[in-house]
């Protein structure tokens, strides 16, 4: 059960972008297509869940003081492995996120839980919460690629298939600019919370 726990903490109740409003700058910056917050997020679940195992792993041989730049060693060899089969086997997806698949090794979302969750719990809780965490992040970006991108031109193309063809709206060229970004994450925390606000109005109620 405990494990359970750790996996769907960051799925929605920690959700690391919608609930704990960390990482945003990737967010923000990638999510101009369904596809790139896909692989976007993939890229960051592989290094969060590795980075968590193996800090689990060392916790009781990594010295206080320098546990910072020690984490900081393992992410970025987990990131290194991302960028270099990145690079080989999806160069187009790879040149499209560009800085920010190396600027990964700096996400305050997986140092946070090296700092906060790997250092201090066993192998498979880390393990749990690195996927949970990793997935949670995932799904938030293609949610806001995928509106971001519907808004913007219409449609959604995954793996170079359009999934809706043209609708019958005016698509609005702003939601793939960067102040779409901004525009996308709003809507998106609005309904979550108007949401949330029904959801305990009701539990009031009973």
């Amino acid at each position: 059960m405990s494990l359970w726990k750790d996996f769907t903490n960051g799925l929605v109740r920690e959700n690391p972008v919608f609930r704990l409003v960390l990482g945003l700058c990737p967010v923000l910056a990638v999510t101009t297509a369904l596809m790139n917050g896909f692989w976007m997020g993939v890229a960051v679940l592989f290094v969060l869940t590795c980075s968590n195992v193996i800090i689990s792993l060392l916790r009781n041989f990594i010295p206080g003081p320098i546990r910072i730049p020690c984490f900081i060693v393992v992410i970025a060899t987990f990131v290194t492995i991302v960028q270099l089969t990145m690079n080989a086997y999806l160069p187009a997806m790879y040149d499209i996120l560009g800085i920010f698949v190396p600027l990964i090794v700096v996400n305050c979302i997986i140092l946070a839980r090296a700092e906060a969750f790997a250092s201090k719990r066993g192998v498979l809780s880390a393990a749990a919460d690195g996927l949970g965490m990793g997935i949670g992040f995932t799904v938030a970006l293609m949610i806001l690629g995928g509106v971001r991108e519907f808004l913007g031109t219409g449609d959604l193309v995954f793996n170079g298939r359009a999934l809706l063809g043209r609708v019958w709206f005016e698509p609005a060229v702003v939601m793939i600019m960067p102040p779409g970004a901004f525009i996308a994450m709003g809507l998106v925390l609005a309904l979550l919370n108007a949401l949330g606000n029904r959801g305990k109005s009701r539990a009031k109620t009973r």
